[in-house]
């Protein structure tokens, strides 16, 4: 199933030049080799539900062909296609973690049909095209970790003409959040501890924990207004240079008198076969565009979507949870007060698995500006 070493596999494309592997993509390997992170992707009910749920519901266009596992993991996709009939899954994976997906493989009676092989996707040799393409590739707020890029390269390597790719769509949302309990966690906290005055502790504590992005849980009701869209993706067209610089333009009105405390961001992923996919030629697809708010029919279904996984604060929580940024002083907000302004997500120049993430947005009468690295 592997060509020899230093031969180009059947159907791959010369062209598809593997880039280089940095430091930092050793490191983020080597993060993924932890049993921890993988145990708790797994305790996730909803994503690997989910994703077994969308290989069942496209089981007719999985059972007797080649599946491509991009980022196998401890090899938990690759066997849900292998009960779905496929015919060979390569299981692929540059983390340590594949030597037990090997072993997970063996004490599964599977060998015959999952093929894991240890290597990065861009690397590894495969001397045959494949007819679906699945892997579990988000990070936080969709984008981080940039492993998307490897679901493309892949595609354009090995999948099939009218191949099936699991996920195929993904969106990215935002809108403005109150979360009061925060900031009294984390910064009103320090007014009086144990009868002892520590404010000069609060500028301190404002940048140790809004600095950053945070991730973290929570509820609808702490969502000030209808998100925006921010970016959506189409797994079978999307080209990697599109996702180095995302820009979106927003304008939200807040739906109560409350304190604006940030922004959050969460995202879904459709699993729609490639022929519905073939029918949306529409605009709106397109990661470019300014963006429109999203009502929740339209935000989590579209009528030829059968099966979405969803990390809105709304549904049922995942291991994803939301990304919050904190402004470092709250806003207080009237009813109907208009927020509008942009949001530019791009990759880092320094790694490009970080984001960085810059607002800028105009309330009461001022501009504000919002800049913070995700690391």
């Amino acid at each position: 199933m592997v060509s020899p070493q230093g031969q180009v596999a059947l159907g791959a494309h010369p062209h598809l030049a593997a880039p280089p592997c940095t430091d930092y993509d050793v490191a983020y390997f080597k993060a993924y080799s932890h049993i921890g992170v993988h145990e708790e992707m797994l305790k996730d009910h909803v994503r690997t539900s989910t994703y077994r749920n969308a290989i069942m519901h496209h089981k007719d266009l999985i059972s007797g062909k080649v599946v491509l596992d991009v980022g196998c993991g401890t090899g938990v996709l690759s066997i849900f296609c292998a009960f779905a009939g496929a015919t060979r899954v390569y299981a692929v994976d540059a983390s340590d973690i594949a030597f037990q997906a090997m072993e997970i493989v063996r004490e599964n009676e599977l060998s015959d049909k999952v093929v894991v092989l240890h290597g990065r996707i861009e690397d590894v040799d495969i001397e045959e095209k494949v007819d679906v393409i699945i892997s579990e590739w988000m990070g936080y707020m969709l984008l981080y970790e940039s492993m998307l890029g490897s679901v493309i390269f892949a595609r354009d390597k090995w999948l099939k003409p009218g191949g099936l790719i699991l996920p195929s769509h993904a969106s990215l949302y935002m809108a403005p959040v109150t979360n009061s309990q925060r900031y009294h966690d984390s910064i009103y906290f320090w007014r009086d501890v144990y009868g002892i005055k520590m404010s000069s502790m609060m500028p301190l504590a404002k940048l140790c924990a809004f600095m950053e992005p945070s991730v973290e849980t929570i509820s609808g009701e702490n969502v000030l207004t209808w998100p925006a869209v921010v970016a959506q993706v189409d797994c079978y067209t999307i080209q990697a240079q599109k996702l180095e610089t995302i820009t979106a333009a927003f304008k939200f009105t807040s739906m109560l008198q409350a304190p604006l405390h940030g922004f959050a961001f969460w995202f879904d992923v459709e699993f729609n076969g490639p022929v519905r996919q073939k029918s949306k030629k529409q605009p709106s697809q397109s990661l470019d565009e300014n963006t429109q708010n999203a009502s929740p029919s339209n935000r989590k279904r579209k009528p030829d979507v059968s099966i979405v996984l969803s990390t809105a604060p709304e549904d049922a929580p995942t291991h994803w949870q939301q990304t919050l940024l904190y402004l470092f002083e709250p806003i207080e907000l009237n009813k109907d007060q208009i927020i509008e302004g942009s949001v530019t997500i791009s990759q880092s120049q320094q790694h490009a698995r970080f984001l960085n993430i810059c607002l800028k947005y105009f309330t009461g009468d001022q501009w504000y500006v919002k800049e913070s690295v995700m690391r």
